[in-house]
């Protein structure tokens, strides 16, 4: 992890709040970064190759100590994007989640997360604050959960591994918010590094921080405004739909899996089962393309397999919906423009695009347009190079993990 001695604007801004309700300076901030993929959906639960980027928006969390009142939670965290304080009890073990929903659920997990490994965690207060947007496909939960495990690593002086945080705060999705995701979102927050896409193998999660070595490009990240909810039952129907397609393979998952026998076995399979499989096998040999064709240089290669990408995940896998595909459409066809497609989980969300950084400043504006007239709604758009993982930055007084 990285340790700042400067803040930034939004640890500013958010330690103010921290004063306002606490009535005292806050000691230690960490703050983790949202993810984009630019290739490799929907396959991280298959045990597939993925390869996101941070992107320059964060989750900050200010905190300070307080002193032990018995009877107390260990934890009073505030968000500044719900106006709202809640309080975790102590011991809370990921054993006993809390159930219910929002946004304290992915809190609650990652401090009990850290209770099962035998960590006493100091009582403390705390501000959450996020330039990530909410149910954009950018990861806001895991960039949430990286930066409160990476605070309380420090807070209790605890050493942990950056893929053990990764693994731990993926845990804490699925038991206390219920979302049985990946490891990509947590490990993207957790271990990208700046002016790098990571090339994560999610079978072994060995990793290779491929280079992005044009300047003269950027990521523009386009929200259609359209929200979604992966715990709503479509993503864990995908993933059993990729389960239920394994077993009829006769293989652990579809990472095993060749084309061949997806088409060998399409009876089988059935429309629906052939389809997701179909996508899955695919879309891992399009992502490991994608890390030969950003190593060689080859951009044009690069664009056709992002294009491919979102095909597959509007007709085979059925992610996809009428606000992204009218937003791919409208910016594949803008001069500038390397490739588009859909990212993140689907059922609305962002698109992904790569392109010339002279070109954003007309590209953006016309999508913005024709977004509106197409879609009857805004968009709102931002661009990124890719940004470095998870952080943190001591105000006064705290230990840093292992110090």
């Amino acid at each position: 992890m990285e340790w700042k001695t400067t803040m930034t604007h939004q640890h500013d801004r958010t330690g103010g709040v921290f004063r306002d309700l606490f009535g005292r300076q806050p000691q230690i901030a960490a703050a983790a970064p949202g993810r984009v993929n630019l290739i490799g959906e929907h396959v991280d639960y298959c045990g597939g190759f993925v390869l996101p980027m941070a992107i320059e928006r964060e989750t900050v969390i200010v905190a300070g100590r307080r002193t032990v009142v018995a009877g107390e939670p260990v934890a009073r965290v505030h968000s500044t994007a719900c106006h709202e304080t809640v309080e975790i009890p102590r011991g809370t073990r990921a054993s006993q989640p809390r159930g219910g929903g929002g946004w304290s659920q992915y809190v609650a997990g990652v401090l009990a997360g850290f209770v099962d490994r035998g960590v006493v965690i100091p009582p403390f207060d705390a501000v959450v604050d996020s330039t990530v947007p909410l149910g954009g496909g950018l990861s806001s939960s895991a960039s949430l959960e990286v930066a409160v495990a990476t605070l309380v690593a420090a807070l209790a002086g605890h050493a942990i591994e950056p893929l053990e945080v990764a693994l731990l705060c993926q845990r804490a999705e699925h038991e206390f918010a219920g979302v049985p995701c990946g490891v990509m979102d947590q490990c993207a927050s957790a271990l990208c590094v700046r002016d790098h896409l990571l090339l994560l193998d999610c079978r072994s999660l060995g990793m290779v921080q491929v280079p992005f070595n044009r300047p003269d490009l950027l990521v523009l990240v386009t929200n259609s405004n359209i929200r979604h909810a992966l715990n709503n039952g479509e993503y864990a129907q995908r993933r059993s739909d990729c389960q239920r397609a394994a077993a009829i393979l006769g293989v652990a998952s579809l990472r095993e899996a060749t084309l061949g026998q997806v088409e060998a076995f399409r009876d089988e399979l059935g429309d629906t089962g052939f389809r997701r499989a179909r996508h899955v096998v695919t879309e891992i040999a399009r992502t490991q393309a994608a890390a030969v064709a950003l190593f060689e240089g080859d951009w044009d290669a690069l664009g056709g397999l992002m294009a491919e990408s979102h095909e597959s995940l509007r007709s085979d896998y059925e992610v996809s919906c009428a606000e992204l595909d009218l937003l791919v459409d409208l910016a594949v066809v803008e001069p500038g423009v390397i490739g588009t497609r859909m990212t993140g989980g689907g059922f609305g969300g962002c698109t992904v695009t790569l392109l010339e950084a002279a070109a954003a400043e007309s590209v953006m504006p016309a999508v913005a347009r024709a977004y509106r007239q197409g879609a009857d709604r805004d968009c709102t758009m931002f661009t990124t190079r890719p940004a470095a993982g998870a952080r943190g930055l001591v105000w006064e007084g705290v230990n840093k993990p292992g110090a």
